[in-house]
Formats: structure tokens, sequence, C-alpha cells
């Protein structure tokens, strides 16, 4: 299926340090700061143009649900501690911590991703790119954020999705529409079931 790629990519880079400008990162980590919960429909496309739609739903600090679209036996969730990729077709559980992953940038409230991130040019002056890459380990691959400039969005960003590269320069990109943000959350919607058990796992 196709999902494997985007968790294994999302997971490929821990927190960085490297040098980038204030300004404009200054703008997206303000709109970070800002968001304490998002909701989207996804449209998650491999290297092969594949495509797979979904809902996402986000709560900081350290949650995240990606729903596949019905058919797909597979979940990708944060409960606030780790990152799971769940395939109910094969009862398989995939466990990350949440700080090895890109999304801490988007989990972490108090993540400065002024410290990790850089600019990239965008030929669009209403797009901001922000790129999360260690030259030192070029092996964990790369994540570029896209935010939209829009004055009715969270310090006038709209998150647009992301592109992930791996290091065998696979590219999964995540496309995001109707965003919701500062919506009303339940805990309950970050709980999962086990397939390796009958009962359900609420962590």
């Amino acid at each position: 299926m196709f999902a494997r790629p985007l968790a294994l990519t999302l997971l490929a880079a821990p927190a960085l340090v490297a040098a980038a400008p204030a300004g404009e990162l200054a703008q997206v980590q303000q709109h970070l700061q800002g968001v304490s919960s998002m909701t989207a429909n996804f449209t998650q496309i491999d290297r092969n143009g594949r495509a797979l739609t979904g809902t996402m739903t986000l709560k900081r600090p350290g949650k995240i649900r990606f729903q596949y679209q019905k058919g797909v036996p597979q979940l990708i969730v944060a409960d606030g501690n780790s990152l799971y990729f769940i395939d109910y077709q094969v009862r398989q559980v995939d466990r990350w911590p949440i700080g090895n992953s890109p999304l801490a940038a988007l989990l972490n409230p108090n993540r400065d991703i002024t410290r990790f991130a850089t600019l990239k040019p965008s030929g669009d002056p209403s797009i901001l790119s922000a790129e999360v890459h260690d030259p030192r380990h070029p092996e964990y691959g790369r994540i570029t954020m896209i935010f939209q400039k829009n004055a009715s969005a969270p310090s006038g960003l709209m998150l647009q999705g992301w592109v992930a590269l791996d290091s065998q320069n696979n590219r999964t990109t995540i496309r995001l529409s109707n965003q919701r943000f500062n919506v009303p959350v339940s805990d309950g919607t970050f709980r999962w079931n086990d397939p390796r058990r009958q009962a359900p796992r609420n962590r």
C-alpha cells in the first residue's frame, strides 16, 4: 500500500540545528505556536503519482491522526508520546518516538523552528517553504513544509502540506485542503484499535 512510505519518510530526521533567517521563519514559528488544533482533508501522492486521500486531525502537543480513505486498512496516529503506523491487513504495529520525526515541528509548540529549518525559494511571494535537512546525515532525507500567506489564518499563514524526500530520492507529497484551525478536538480521536489484541487500545 502507499501509507508506509509516508510514515517512514516522516520519521527519517531528528531535530536539527542549521542557520536560518529570522524574518519569515519567525512568522512560521508564530503560526505553529498559534495553532492548538487543526483538521484538514489530505491527498498523499507517491513517487509514481499514485494518490490516496483521507482526513488529518492534529492537536498539540503531540497528537495527530491520518485516517485513510475507506478500503485502506492502515492508520498513522500519534498519541502524545509516540507515532504509530498500524497495518490492520497484516496485524502489524510499528512505533517511533515523536521527537525523532520532523512532525515534531508541527506537534511540539515549544520547538523553535528557526533553529533547525531553512527557507527555500518558492518562486511565488505568497508561498513560504521551510525545509528540514541535516547535511551531516543525508541518509535522514528531508522534508519541506509549504505555507501560503493568508490573512484569515493564524499569523497570516495557511499550511498547504509538505514534501518528503528520502535518501533514495523517493518523494511523498501531502496536500491539504479544507483546513480548519483551533477547533474542538477530543483526545478520543487519537485512540486506536490494536490489531494484535481483541480489546481497544488507548495509547
